[in-house]
């Protein structure tokens, strides 16, 4: 058994950091470099990936082997402000910090159980032996609580993974343990990539007024998360005009995620099964992530703000009332003192559509439940952004600085829509 002291300890050289937070809150790189910044490549040639609203694992080299060390535990989670809850995950978060390694490296990977009850952690998409497969009474006996077991394998690919249990798995999983198992090639690539991010799709059942997900449910989720953040909590991924950009998807969700980036048609690349052959890459602008899968997709960055996210659009929702009747197009005159007293509070909305909540909301109009975010949230250059859940921006500038993540691209003269008079003699 090793100590989470012991591990941590070791060279400044041996040490293979992720992202932390800085005294401002700026998130920073392991090389001290603010996040926006292009990563330094790794003494093994790869490009570092950034995990956004999160971190890489640290490692220290023992006779060759890489080491890390996962601790499965309670945790308190924020969506962000306003919505926090207790959850699992693994060293502090959720999901788990991503580990990275080299396609040939020989890992070690000690798993602390600080959980309640038994666990496992399986290593999803990974060729290794039967007994490192983390299937809990098929091939490991369960981590008890308040053991550690270790597991150890070479890597024999490279590509896009992750990990998660295989015990309890509804309840694991649902209470948010999983995390990216990044492998990069031992060969470069090309053409290289300048800017690797990497996001693992999630959804959680967290009723109104409540701090516990809810394992039970299985298809009315009231949160969609990219790496356990809402938007607008979401960390923009940020790279510069004429870049090399890779984002890696993963989906542990209950659910498909269409996943459709603005400005660009990109490549879709690879995934678990690594690179692709140049001659198999597919153009899109929409990428179904399925369960379980993994994507990898590339784009050269053009400059501008733009939008991320699933294309299911309740996917970019906060909490809805699904049970709730579809005011649209009812005529709600006289209901609004009625329904009054018996919730104090109480506004009508819909009648012409949604687009009021958020300013309702935004204003104090309106509010929700304890430990509820609102449907919508996000404020742009130009008003309410109307968007929650899986959504967030990438943002492209010619020369980035500290405030690219927290400025709006300010578009050419010209290039912006406007107002303008109705159009006579046009065919309709």
């Amino acid at each position: 058994m090793i100590s989470r002291r012991r591990l941590l300890a070791g060279s400044a050289a041996g040490l293979v950091g992720g992202l932390a937070a800085g005294a401002g809150g700026q998130a920073l790189a392991s090389n001290g470099l603010p996040a926006y910044q292009r990563r330094r490549r790794h003494t093994q040639g790869y490009r570092p990936v950034i995990t956004p609203n999160g971190r890489t694992l640290p490692y220290r080299m023992n006779n060759g082997v890489k080491e890390f060390h996962l601790i499965a535990e309670e945790i308190q989670h924020q969506f962000g402000p306003g919505t926090t809850i207790t959850a699992w995950g693994y060293n502090g978060g959720a999901p788990g910090p991503t580990i990275e390694a080299v396609e040939g490296d020989r890992v070690r990977i000690f798993v602390t159980n600080r959980l309640q009850e038994h666990t496992t952690i399986h290593w999803h998409g990974l060729i290794l032996p039967s007994g490192m497969d983390g299937v809990g009474g098929v091939s490991q006996p369960h981590i008890p609580p308040g053991k550690t077991y270790v597991y150890e394998f070479d890597l024999k690919q490279h590509g896009t993974h992750m990990y998660h249990p295989h015990a309890d798995e509804m309840v694991q999983l649902s209470m948010g343990m999983m995390g990216l198992f990044i492998i990069h090639p031992k060969d470069p690539v090309d053409p290289p990539v300048d800017r690797d991010y990497a996001l693992l799709l999630h959804n959680w059942a967290v009723h109104p007024g409540t701090w516990r997900p809810d394992p039970n449910v299985m298809v009315e989720f009231d949160l969609w998360t990219m790496n356990s953040k809402v938007f607008p909590f979401i960390e923009p991924l940020l790279a510069q005009t004429g870049e090399r950009v890779r984002i890696r998807i993963g989906n542990l969700s209950m659910w498909n995620h269409p996943i459709h980036l603005h400005g660009v048609q990109f490549d879709v690349t690879g995934g678990d099964g690594g690179r692709l052959p140049r001659d198999k890459w597919r153009s899109e602008v929409t990428e179904i992530v399925g369960v379980g899968q993994m994507r990898d997709i590339e784009f050269d960055a053009v400059p501008g703000d733009w939008a991320f996210h699933c294309h299911m659009s309740h996917h970019t929702m906060n909490p809805m009332g699904h049970d709730l009747a579809n005011p649209l197009g009812v005529d709600q005159r006289g209901i609004e003192d009625r329904v009054r007293g018996l919730l104090p509070g109480y506004m009508a909305m819909g009648e012409h559509g949604m687009a009021e909540h958020q300013e309702h909301v935004d204003a104090g109009h309106m509010k929700g439940p304890v430990n509820t975010l609102p449907m919508a949230m996000g404020e742009g250059p130009y008003g309410k952004i109307e968007m929650g859940g899986m959504f967030t921006l990438v943002k492209v500038r010619d020369q980035l600085d500290a405030d690219s993540a927290s400025s709006w691209y300010q578009a050419p003269e010209g290039t912006t829509a406007r107002e303008t008079p109705e159009p006579s003699g046009l065919p309709t």
